[in-house]
């Protein structure tokens, strides 16, 4: 790997990686500086050219993925829960793709990492003034409701609440702790990419319009279908799903697509830049999504909800919600899966 490629800032990651389901609409994350000063290249360009580097693998296949017709919806807030963020409601047009029918998971992270070498953005240590700060990434932490999350060194996708902590018997589990430049590594290997922002929510709206979740409008169902919160957040998880953390892929029942767990047990990452009014500057979008990467709020959108996610405080599993991280977090509730354009 290069060796001039540090991690982001602690100043972004601790104070600007979203915590649990607070809504992101009024932060201001500060991109990180140049960290290069011979070549002049940003911490985003320098990685985005390691992940061009990245081999695809000699297979490229569609197994484990469903082919799904696009179409026409409307996207955006259509409940009482929506936030500002989420409007105004428009119709998109969505093309045909290959679609994972789960999350990556540990298992299958682990083939690109034992096949390419890679190391994670939570796996490498980082320089800020010239003091070096150890690996780690972000756990939370119920007990503290002064700052629910907090940096633990020696956090990674293989430890995912930090030493001590293991996937050993999760290999079924989606991968976390991977930060947006880990999943499009992971996609640049695999022979795919991440989803936009809107054909993630035509994938999680499973072809039916209007519906509140992928399941219909009754929240009184959600245990049967999703893996999230419940009781008083955070100190109460009554576990009515069954699921204290992350469930095995395949656990709750298929949406309207096929599609497994894409509304809660872990948010996912997408292509798109976050902006608040994104849905007022539409026309500044290319192939369908926002490619300006790199701006002076850097964050990436990141949708579907998590087992973290309740009713009372985000209810980050409707169809419409969105939330955002900026790209160099790794969190124990943020996974993704991929797409694959037809040919």
């Amino acid at each position: 790997m290069n060796s001039y490629i540090f991690k982001f800032s602690i100043i972004a990651f601790i104070f600007f990686s979203f915590s649990s389901c607070k809504n992101q609409e009024n932060e201001t994350v500060k991109a990180p500086e140049e960290n290069n000063k011979e070549t002049k290249k940003s911490y985003f360009d320098n990685y985005m050219e390691e992940i061009a580097e990245i081999e695809e693998r000699d297979s490229v296949s569609t197994a484990g993925m469903l082919k799904i017709e696009g179409g026409q919806y409307k996207m955006g807030g259509n409940s009482k829960q929506a936030r500002r963020d989420e409007f105004p409601q428009h119709t998109e047009t969505i093309k045909g793709l290959w679609v994972d029918k789960t999350e990556v998971t540990n298992a299958e992270f682990r083939e690109f990492v034992d096949a390419t070498g890679y190391v994670t953005t939570a796996e490498r240590s980082f320089e800020i003034n010239g003091k070096t700060y150890p690996p780690g990434a972000m756990t939370f932490d119920p007990d503290n409701p002064q700052r629910w999350w907090k940096f633990k060194k020696g956090a990674n996708w293989k430890h995912p609440q930090g030493p001590g902590s293991s996937i050993e018997g999760k290999e079924n589990h989606p991968v976390v702790q991977v930060s947006w430049y880990d999943a499009m590594a992971y996609a640049k290997w695999a022979g795919k990419r991440l989803p936009t922002e809107a054909e993630f929510e035509y994938l999680a709206r499973g072809g039916k319009e209007n519906q509140i979740y992928h399941w219909g409008n009754d929240f009184k169902k959600a245990t049967e279908f999703v893996n999230f919160h419940q009781g008083e957040f955070p100190i109460n998880n009554e576990i009515k799903d069954g699921f204290e953390d992350t469930a095995p892929v395949k656990s709750l029942p298929a949406n309207g697509f096929g599609l497994y767990e894409i509304s809660g047990n872990t948010w996912e990452w997408v292509l798109d830049t976050y902006y608040p009014n994104a849905y007022t500057r539409l026309a500044q979008r290319t192939d369908g999504y926002f490619k300006e990467y790199f701006n002076n709020k850097q964050q990436k959108v990141i949708r579907g909800g998590s087992f973290l996610c309740s009713e009372s405080y985000c209810s980050g599993y409707r169809n419409a919600a969105r939330m955002s991280s900026t790209p160099e977090s790794g969190l124990e509730h943020l996974g993704f899966r991929c797409v694959k354009d037809l040919e």
